[in-house]
């Protein structure tokens, strides 16, 4: 599959099998992702592995919605930058998790972007504080990790994957010439 149709293949994928990620497998989806550009070559960006299923419930557990199904995945990685390289650690991490994404696809799997940054833990009642701050208190996290997003990852239940619905997009795009 070349990169053209990697992308159109890609999908979120929120339901997965049972099936465990070998460790090769996460080491090449790692290697990959950590080929990603950064801004002024800081590689500020950093990755927490968690196979824990509690670790993956406090993920699931972060916030009121839009979380919940990280519990059933048998993987997860927590995309975070180094604030202290760089006050553009949300910009690389969102081109790592990009990367992530693309390589998890790459290798058979499917995967789920969950935001964190900026994210409330209830939306309906912020006294609770956000989606990070709850994982900071369940997770031995860096201090000086900002975090962006929680990718689930998993092999696929289903034998085929839906095509992107026909559109036209083109009135997104402007071109100057």
């Amino acid at each position: 599959m070349d990169f053209f149709e990697l992308a159109a293949h890609r999908r979120s994928l929120r339901k997965f099998t049972d099936q465990k990620v070998t460790q090769d497998v996460i080491e090449k989806i790692l290697k990959t992702t950590l080929l990603a550009p950064s801004s002024k070559n800081t590689h500020s960006s950093r990755f927490m592995v968690i196979e824990n299923r509690e670790a993956l419930q406090a993920i699931a557990d972060m916030r009121d919605s839009g979380s919940a199904f990280v519990a059933d995945a048998p993987l997860a990685i927590i995309v975070a930058g180094d604030k202290d390289l760089t006050d553009l650690w949300v910009d690389n991490a969102s081109i790592s998790a990009t990367f992530l994404q693309l390589a998890v696809e790459a290798a058979g799997l499917g995967s789920c972007w969950v935001h964190i940054n900026g994210r409330p833990h209830c939306k309906t009642d912020a006294s609770q504080g956000t989606a990070e701050d709850y994982l900071r208190s369940k997770l031995d996290i860096p201090e000086n990790w900002g975090l962006l997003c929680a990718v689930a990852i998993g092999y696929s239940p289903y034998d085929s994957v839906k095509p992107h619905p026909e559109t036209d997009d083109y009135e997104k795009i402007v071109f100057v010439k």
